[in-house]
């Protein structure tokens, strides 16, 4: 009996994969979507594998295996994904506004569409945490611990505003060369390191570092990134002056934050991570006629797009899901790998170990609040699955899912 229901099951999942496959406009380019759930699902596994909430007495803190183990930092270059987000944001931008404008939508229109995916998700995150904010701190809980929480839960909503900037400003980036945002980065490390400039000039970055990525999107739209030269430029230029600054520049080798460090790459973004992103990019193009061979794989496809269906919610809620496994667990004690401080191998075999169970807690997130980033009954959510993938609605409703 457990063998046909087995068999059952992976027949329903192929059926299931093939209708999707067979919804799938014929010219959709599948490499951009996989892309694009490769980035969501990096930041999500580098936030589990790296962020730590530590039980210190009754106080919860941050913490982190890179400040322990810094041979650990590959880890940060492997997950630390948000330049190809960026990447794939830009070229779907303005392929998208391209589109618009072609079919006579007015530019506000067309935002209000593309922005509206973005943040109906957040206004359920941002209910959940007041509540759970004022709940704990009336139920006697340490302020430091109820920080440190809405600071982990909250942390995801910085990134959004900065692509909901850069969306808008896409008329403005679409002919832009990449290199302009790229000498901006590269003159306020200038002046913040190596001339004494104040350290508040460092969050000009946050726009300029973002907006190096997203142009070479816009790159990629115009059609300047199709040769396989481009990508090897990127990656090889990019990895030769992320090394470069990490060895002589003083930069630290970690491209995410480090609890105890004096210096990050990523709050605010540095020169490095700029130069990193590029490889990254470099390297997604690189990936793409691989990509394309392997979304013809029905489940392949499937599960790619169910991913981008659900992107911002699995962005908005992945470290809800982890502090709220966390939190669970103190109800048994201090358990390895999930309020231990992570300073040895044992550290991360047991986190490893709990990577399933917060997949599970993230699961249950994405059960309750999905409708939130789908909108509408459920009946309404399913037509817009349908549409996403439907050869008549390639324009504004096929586009508005690739946010």
């Amino acid at each position: 009996m457990t063998d046909i229901g087995t068999r059952a099951a992976r027949q329903a999942v192929r059926r299931g994969a093939e209708r999707i496959g067979a919804a799938t406009p014929p010219g959709r380019d599948r490499a951009v979507d996989a892309l694009r759930a490769a980035a969501v699902l990096g930041v999500v596994l580098g936030h589990w594998l790296v962020t730590a909430l530590v039980s210190d007495g009754r106080v919860l803190r941050t913490a982190s295996p890179l400040q322990h183990m810094p041979w650990l930092t590959p880890v940060s270059w492997m997950f630390q994904t948000l330049a190809v987000f960026f990447l794939v944001g830009g070229h779907v931008a303005t392929r998208s506004h391209a589109s618009a404008r072609a079919r006579g939508i007015p530019y506000h229109q067309w935002l209000t569409a593309r922005l509206s995916r973005l943040f109906k998700p957040v206004a359920a995150v941002l209910t959940l945490w007041t509540v759970a904010a004022v709940a704990l701190l009336l139920s006697g809980t340490e302020y430091g611990t109820v920080r440190t929480l809405v600071k982990l839960a909250l942390s995801p909503l910085w990134f959004l505003v900065v692509f909901a900037g850069l969306t808008a400003a896409t008329p403005l980036l679409t002919r832009l060369n990449p290199l302009w945002p790229l000498a901006v980065v590269l003159h306020v490390d200038l002046l913040r390191f190596g001339l004494g400039g104040p350290a508040w000039l460092g969050w000009v970055n946050v726009a300029a570092a973002w907006m190096v990525p997203y142009t070479l999107g816009a790159a990629w739209t115009r059609g300047e990134l199709e040769r396989r030269r481009a990508g090897w430029v990127l990656l090889g230029a990019g990895a030769a002056a992320t090394a470069a600054l990490v060895a002589w520049a003083g930069y630290p080798a970690a491209m995410v934050g480090v609890p105890g460090e004096a210096m990050s790459n990523l709050y605010p973004p540095t020169l490095a991570v700029v130069t990193f992103g590029l490889a990254q990019c470099g390297g997604a193009l690189l990936l793409r006629e691989r990509l394309r061979r392997a979304m013809r794989r029905p489940v392949a496809w499937a599960a790619v797009a169910l991913v981008n269906l659900s992107a911002m919610t699995v962005f908005l809620w992945h470290q809800t899901a982890l502090m709220a496994t966390t939190a669970s667990g103190l109800l048994v004690g201090r358990l390895p790998g999930l309020h231990t401080r992570p300073d040895d191998l044992g550290w991360v075999g047991a986190r490893l170990l709990w990577l399933p169970v917060f997949a599970l807690a993230l699961a249950v997130c994405w059960a309750a609040f999905r409708s939130f980033e789908r909108g509408g009954g459920g009946r309404g959510r399913r037509s817009r699955v349908v549409r996403a993938h439907r050869p008549s609605d390639r324009g504004a409703a096929t586009e508005a899912r690739h946010v």
